[in-house]
Parts: C-alpha cells; sequence; structure tokens
C-alpha cells in the first residue's frame, strides 16, 4: 500500500484533503471533483480549520455501498497511518453511504453526488468540457443536499423530489409538484455547481416547474425518456431522527477482562463530565442515532487502535444499523456535539480566557465603538452596547399594554409581565431589542397576552424588531445593564400607577452585582434562612431598614448596594455588618436560622461552541439538521435556523420563512426541553429575522456581510432571469422536433436509436446533436410515403402491421392532409407540433393516432 502517496505536508493552508481506494492504494482526489463519491470505492477525508491552530482535525472514513472488503482494508490501514501522522488531536469518524455525519455533509456545499460503479484508473474523477453525457440525477434537496445516479426512466421520477437530466451542452431541472422553494433553490444551487466544474459555465440549464408552461423543455426530456405512461408517485419520507431519540444517552464503560472485553453500562442523561477517566475508554450511545468512543488520555494504544472495532461490535450487539454513523474522540480533542451531550464541559484555557474578558469587562465602561466593531465580543459578553439608548417598558394588564412611568422602569413584579423596548444605533442605522420579561408567578393568561402585544409592537416597527424572550431570574447581561443596576425584582403582583409598591410590614430584598452591568436586586422570604454571608441584603421593616453586609462581600458590591437602595425605600438605613446585628433585625426576621456562609466558588464556565440547526416539522415532531463549521451562507431566505450558543438560544427567520414566526419560539423550548444535558428552560431565547441581525447574533459567524441580503438574488428571481438563454433551448428543441427517431416500442419509451439521437459527439469543440431531415424537406418521416398524402382511414385506428409501408408509426398523423388534419384535431399541423410533446402524445392517443 502506498502510505505516503498524497499526504499533506501538516500545517498546509488547505482544509480539505480528500484520497480514494484504487487498486488497493489511496490517491489524492483532485480539487474539481470533491463531492464526487463512486460507491465501489472507500475514500479518506481530513479536514481542519486553517483560521484555528491546535484545533482538532475531523478524520473521515467513508465507504461505499459497493465497496468490497479490500478496499475497505486499504482505507483503514490507511487511516490508521495518517493518525499516527497527524497526532493526537483528531476526531476520527466512519461514515456509510448516505446516512453520512453532519459534520461530513457540511463540508461539501451545494452537495454530493454519488455516482455509480467504479473509477477505472484510466479515467479521471470528473471530465470537464466533455458533453456526450447522458444521466439523471435525483437530487435530494435538503439542508445537505445530495443526489445519486438513477435509471434514466420516467420510472426513476416521483412528485416529492428533484430530478436533473444531464444531456451534456443541456441541463433540465425538473421539480416535483411537491418541493418547496427552498428544495428547488438547493438542487438549482447543485445544478449550478456542476454546470461550472464539470462544463466550464457553457453547459444551458433550463427549469421545469410546471409541464404545462415548459413545453420545449418536457418535449426534450419525452425525446430522451418517452412518453410518460401513468402516475407519478409520491416517495416516502426518509426516515428522520427526532429530538427525543437524540437526548436519549447511555454512557458504557469499557474495559477488559482477561481475554474478554466488558460493556458496562454506567450512566444515563445528564451526564457529568467527571465520569470520564483518562486511563479508560466509553463507548457513549446517542439513542442508537450515533456511537461516540471516548479515549483518555493515559489509554494503550492497542485500545485506541481497537476503537472502530469495539463500536461496532457494541452496533452489532444492539441490533443497529451497520451504517450507524460512528465517531472516536481522544480526550482533549472532543467535538462540539459529543461536549453538549454532557451537563457541563470545562476546558481549562476557554475558562480562564472567558473569566479574564468578564473581568476586563466589569473592571472599565464599555467601549460601546468596539463593540460595534468587533461583533465577536458582543456576541461573547452578550451585549450590543452599553446599555445607553432608549427604554421604553410596558405592563400586561386585561391582555392589553400599559405603559410604566420613566421613574419606575426598574420595578418589576415576579407576578407580571412586561415589554421592554430597547432603541439604540449601529453605525448610523437605528436598531431595536423587544425583551418580553415573564414573571415567575405571571398567569398563564398575561403570558399569552405578552406575546400577542409583542407581534402588535412587531407590525408597528414593520418587522424590525429583534424579540428576546427572557424569564425572571435569567435576565441576560444587557437587560441588566439598560437598568444601570437599578433592577428590582418584587415578589406578587402590582399595579403600575406612580404610588410604588403595595407597602409590607418586612421585606427582605437580596442584591448581587458589583457595578452597573451585572447588578440585580431580589425579593426574597423574610426570613434568617434567605441570608448568604457572600451578598448584601436589606431588610425593610416598619419603621427602619437595615442593610446588611455579609463577612464576603466585596467593597464593589457595597457601592452598588448603597445605590440600589434608594430604590427600595426612602426610610432611614443602617448599616449592619454580619455577625454584629442587633436583636430587632433578627426578630424582624423570625428569629435565628442556619444560612450559607461558605465563600462561593467561581462559576463554571463551560467550553461549549456554539452549534447551528435547520429546523423542520414537515414530517412530524421537530428535526433539527446541523450544519458544522458554519458561516452566513448557510442562511437561506426560506429557512428557520437555530443557534445554540449555551447561554442563549437564537431562532433566525429568513425573509420568506416568516409563516413559521408562531412556532419558532416554541421550537426552541422543545430543544431546550429535550437536550441531553438537561438544559434550563429558563434559557433566554432570541427571535431573530433576516436583516436585522444584532451584533450578539452575527459576532458567533466568522466573517457577516451586513448587505449580503440586498445582493443576493432569489430562487424565482434566478429563474425568471433566464438559466439558459432561450435562443439556445429554442435551437435545441427545434433538433429535438427533427430527429430521425427510431419506432417507438409499445411501451412508450424511447428505443436506443432515439437515445444515441441526443449524444452529442466526444469532441467538445464540434459537438452537435444527430439531425434528421430538416423542416421543409418534403419528408417528415422515414420511407416513401410522402407526408399529407393517405387518406384518414389507412392511419386511424390502425395497427403497426395495418399501416402502408413506408409509414413511421409514431408520426401516423403527418401523412393527413392538411384539411384532414384540421377537421380532425381542430388545428393545423404547425399549431399542433407547437405543442409540447407529451400533449401531442395525449391527443393522438385520444383521436387514434398513437
Amino acid at each position: 500500500m502506498d502510505t505516503n502517496g498524497g499526504l499533506p505536508a501538516i500545517g498546509s493552508r488547505r482544509d480539505l484533503h480528500i484520497w480514494i481506494t484504487e487498486n488497493l492504494k489511496m490517491v489524492p482526489v483532485p480539487e474539481r471533483a470533491y463531492g464526487n463519491f463512486f460507491e465501489e470505492h472507500c475514500y479518506i477525508v481530513l479536514h481542519s480549520l486553517k483560521a484555528t491552530s491546535g484545533a482538532p482535525k475531523d478524520l473521515h472514513y467513508w465507504v461505499g455501498k459497493e465497496a468490497g472488503v479490500e478496499a475497505q482494508g486499504t482505507a483503514g490501514s490507511f487511516v490508521q497511518h495518517l493518525q499516527e501522522t497527524l497526532g493526537g488531536a483528531t476526531v476520527q469518524h466512519r461514515e456509510a453511504q448516505g446516512h453520512e455525519s453532519a459534520c461530513f455533509r457540511s463540508y461539501f456545499r451545494p452537495g454530493i453526488i454519488y455516482r455509480k460503479g467504479g473509477l477505472a484508473s484510466a479515467l479521471k474523477h470528473v471530465e470537464t468540457n466533455v458533453y456526450n453525457i447522458q444521466r439523471l440525477l435525483h437530487i435530494r434537496a435538503g439542508k445537505h443536499v445530495s443526489a445519486s445516479e438513477v435509471e434514466l426512466s420516467w420510472h426513476s421520477f416521483n412528485k416529492s423530489d428533484i430530478f436533473l437530466l444531464d444531456l451534456g451542452k443541456m441541463m433540465i431541472q425538473w421539480n416535483g409538484p411537491k418541493t418547496s422553494t427552498a428544495e428547488k433553490a438547493r438542487g438549482l444551487a447543485l445544478t449550478r455547481s456542476l454546470q461550472d466544474r464539470e462544463r466550464g459555465g457553457r453547459a444551458q440549464i433550463g427549469v421545469v416547474d410546471d409541464e404545462a408552461e415548459a413545453t420545449d423543455l418536457m418535449q426534450i426530456m419525452e425525446a430522451v425518456l418517452g412518453y410518460r405512461v401513468g402516475n407519478l408517485h409520491t416517495a416516502m419520507p426518509s426516515k428522520s431522527t427526532d429530538q427525543l431519540q437524540k437526548a436519549n444517552v447511555r454512557l458504557y464503560h469499557v474495559y477488559e477482562k482477561g481475554k474478554d472485553v466488558v460493556i458496562q453500562e454506567l450512566a444515563t442523561c445528564p451526564l457529568a463530565q467527571d465520569l470520564l477517566q483518562k486511563e479508560d475508554c466509553y463507548i457513549l450511545d446517542q439513542g442508537g442515532f450515533k456511537i461516540y468512543v471516548w479515549q483518555g488520555r493515559m489509554t494503550s494504544l492497542q485500545e485506541k487502535k481497537a476503537a472502530f472495532s469495539r463500536a461496532l461490535g457494541f452496533i452489532q450487539a444492539k441490533g443497529y444499523p451497520s451504517y450507524t454513523n460512528v465517531e472516536v474522540v481522544d480526550e482533549g480533542a472532543e467535538s462540539a456535539a459529543f461536549k453538549q451531550l454532557f451537563r457541563s464541559w470545562s476546558g481549562e484555557q476557554r475558562k480562564n480566557k472567558h473569566l479574564r474578558g468578564m473581568g476586563k469587562l466589569l473592571q472599565v465602561k464599555l467601549d460601546v465603538g468596539k463593540l460595534h466593531s468587533h461583533p465577536e465580543l458582543a456576541a461573547q459578553l452578550r451585549m450590543v452596547d452599553d446599555g445607553s439608548g432608549k427604554v421604553e417598558v410596558w405592563y400586561i394588564q386585561d391582555s392589553c399594554r400599559q405603559p410604566v412611568d420613566p421613574t419606575h422602569h426598574g420595578q418589576l413584579c415576579a407576578g407580571n409581565c412586561y415589554l421592554v423596548l430597547y432603541t439604540y444605533q449601529k453605525m448610523g442605522l437605528v436598531q431595536y431589542i423587544l425583551y418580553l420579561w415573564q414573571g415567575l408567578q405571571a398567569a398563564a393568561d398575561e403570558i399569552k397576552a405578552l406575546k400577542g402585544n409583542a407581534e402588535e409592537l412587531d407590525l408597528q416597527y414593520h418587522g424590525a424588531l429583534v424579540q428576546e424572550h427572557v424569564t425572571m431570574g435569567s435576565e441576560p447581561p444587557h437587560f441588566l445593564t439598560i437598568f444601570q443596576g437599578q433592577l428590582v425584582i418584587f415578589q406578587g403582583s402590582a399595579g403600575h400607577n406612580g404610588k410604588g409598591q403595595p407597602a409590607s410590614a418586612t421585606r427582605l430584598f437580596h442584591v448581587r452585582g458589583t457595578d452597573s452591568y451585572n447588578t440585580w436586586t431580589l425579593e426574597v422570604p423574610a426570613r434568617a434562612s434567605a441570608l448568604n454571608s457572600n451578598d448584601i441584603f436589606l431588610l425593610a421593616t416598619a419603621g427602619l431598614c437595615y442593610l446588611w453586609f455579609g463577612k464576603g462581600c466585596s467593597g464593589d458590591q457595597r457601592e452598588m448596594a448603597r445605590t440600589v437602595v434608594t430604590v427600595i425605600s426612602r426610610k432611614d438605613k443602617e448599616m449592619v455588618l454580619e455577625g454584629q446585628e442587633p436583636p430587632h433585625f433578627w426578630e424582624a426576621l423570625g428569629g435565628r436560622a442556619p444560612y450559607p456562609r461558605s465563600k462561593r466558588l467561581p462559576e463554571d464556565v463551560s467550553d461549549f461552541q456554539p452549534r447551528l440547526f435547520e429546523c423542520s416539522i414537515q414530517t412530524g415532531p421537530l428535526v433539527l439538521t446541523e450544519v458544522v463549521f458554519f458561516s452566513q451562507e448557510d442562511l437561506d431566505k426560506y429557512d428557520v435556523m437555530l443557534l445554540d450558543t449555551w447561554e442563549e438560544i437564537f431562532l433566525w427567520l429568513g425573509a420568506a420563512a416568516s409563516e413559521w414566526k408562531q412556532e419558532a419560539v416554541a421550537w426552541g423550548r422543545e430543544y431546550l426541553k429535550t437536550h441531553p444535558a438537561g438544559r434550563s428552560l429558563a434559557t433566554p431565547i432570541v427571535l431573530v429575522k433576516q436583516g436585522h441581525e444584532p451584533p450578539t447574533f452575527t459576532g458567533w459567524f466568522h466573517m457577516w456581510d451586513p448587505y449580503k441580503w440586498t445582493n443576493n438574488q432569489s430562487y424565482e428571481e434566478v429563474v425568471e432571469g433566464g438559466l439558459g438563454a432561450v435562443s439556445a433551448i429554442s435551437e435545441i428543441t427545434a433538433e429535438v422536433n427533427n430527429f430521425r427517431l427510431s419506432r417507438w416500442p409499445s411501451n412508450g419509451r424511447a428505443g436506443p436509436l432515439a437515445l444515441s439521437a441526443l449524444k452529442g459527439s466526444k469532441d467538445s469543440s464540434e459537438n452537435e446533436l444527430e439531425l434528421g431531415p430538416k423542416a421543409g424537406s418534403g419528408s417528415s418521416s422515414p420511407g416513401s410515403v410522402a407526408s399529407g398524402s393517405l387518406p384518414r382511414e389507412q392511419l386511424r385506428h390502425q395497427a403497426v402491421e395495418d399501416l402502408p409501408e413506408g409509414v413511421d408509426p409514431a408520426h401516423k398523423e403527418s401523412y393527413l392532409s392538411d384539411s384532414d388534419f384540421q377537421e380532425i384535431f381542430g388545428k393545423s399541423k404547425e399549431e399542433f407540433y407547437s405543442m409540447a410533446k407529451w400533449r401531442q402524445q395525449q391527443e393522438k392517443k385520444q383521436l387514434g393516432f398513437f
């Protein structure tokens, strides 16, 4: 085996390398052929991120459905060699044709093409600028597009998918009547990619959206495929894995006992990271959807080599399909998908970096210009600006929104719902964020009215509002910032008539935060057990207020607390240090009681990367399709996309997907509810519309072009603009009309001569279709009988053997005189032959000339 042939230099700037098994060797695939996979071969695909040094590389072992055992063995040995060369920071994947992982599919935009058979050594991977091609591709245009070569016949078609009839210099995309506009657009992207890569952009493209309107294109298709008999069937929807299945995760410990390998179930979700020990190996089963093998850094080389075989043995023992995806991860090189199967995941490097960033934020005033020019910073800090914009607040009462006096803007009640509209400027443009704040004690009808009033406001602002759903206790940093540290949440429900909160004999308030960007105050039960040595509390009694400082609180905390207490009460304040409380303090709280006194540990910062999913419910339950290594290019106007940044869930609505606006937030909640890591249902959900993306969203994308949406053509615009020149299509149609077709077989399909008539010359520079007699040459059919020379009774309802000698049975009607033709068909021959071929056939069948 050639183990070194085509091996890239480590550190190469290219981020995708592909090899194919050929004659028991691994041979590099030329870049122009990327995305083409022959069924009889195995492939190795290596991917690494150019811009991220030290990031794990992904190594994929792809098996074609017709690949032999020898080819698989060759590829397996090469994977092992490549893994050793690359070192430990590699995630290995086993991919089966048609069941590839989202990671694998994400490399190939606009799609993957499965090609029949094998690649002979003398042939190229992809023939370019060659037009003697005749093939039919069945395109499945989900978020990850794939196309398979199928039989060149109408029997291959169905109503639910897209089919591409590739005739070399003419490419006809036929869209099933049940396909969506999004699918049509994705199919067209694949078609145009083939046009560019294999024909140098010189092939003509035609699109059949409606057979009755695309008469010229249907005529060409029927010249190749014959007359279509019977109705097309509706394809069975492909089985998709829903979120509930993906949420069923189980962790198994793999170890050797004597000569046997033992696989013992260890835990179910939610999983903890500390279950994984560096000396051991584990299998994580995600509902049979995917199998992960995790290897600690102290596991032996022999164990690591056995990872795939153990996974395949596990799959067989469980009775899972042989194509079940397998991912092998080494400690320290875990994929984003693997980490998110755990309740939390700590990475020391990211943790320290994140804490340093937040510390800097807390120490200095935010530089608004920096947030706007560096959206990645805005995204990580969850701040669009410093909160100095315009703030408007409404509370919901009797299903209507009532304005809150500006002097009470930061005073919310747990029994109410609020709309908080924040207006700011970014690069000279006015932007809006509408926070939908929901108190934990709010009634169901108020929550429903909150959403309805938000929609009314959005209509007033012509759909420009970014809507963020916030649950009490999980307020994002920017929400706290716009109240400048003065946010106070009272228990119960109260009106906002300027008279302040209803009085109570004794109330206790918990103050947390160190500056105006992170401080909030929450009313808690007035009892001693609610105290905490790390924080500050305000105890309001009938005659006096106590400001209680816990021993663990800092000077910054004390300073912020002094500014907040004036919002709650204007009574005299008495400063109380923990351990020096007067007797009346404890009496007001109902006596002493134990409360937390130990020093609060720093909050664990999880090492989770953002993940992007397409939302779909076409076949029933919510199905999410992940796009790995995503970019702005993956956001399509027809899409609803879910971006999970762990601390927030963004639902992005494409301009043509507004019909799903009401469902989108519910999808976000379902995603959280079924997440295997046991996510908090109070995680903020942000609804973002195309063209109105805040920097907290765009900052998660490597590059963001704010003008992309204004420059992009829609699918309809591309088709209406004319993909192929009308003159070229007309020319091909004229050639088809003049084909010297062989006799049509009794089943109505074209015979081999008819098919060969559409084959072009092997020499692309002299590629001309084979033509029959030119129009007007005096005969439209073979033989000695002249057109228009026979009476109707010798042609109509006559079997082939009963026709006069020399009559072409496929064109019996052409032997009628002009007057007979007009009388029988009700139109002239010119009008008849200008119709689509399938319509001609239909009329001939009805009138006895078929």
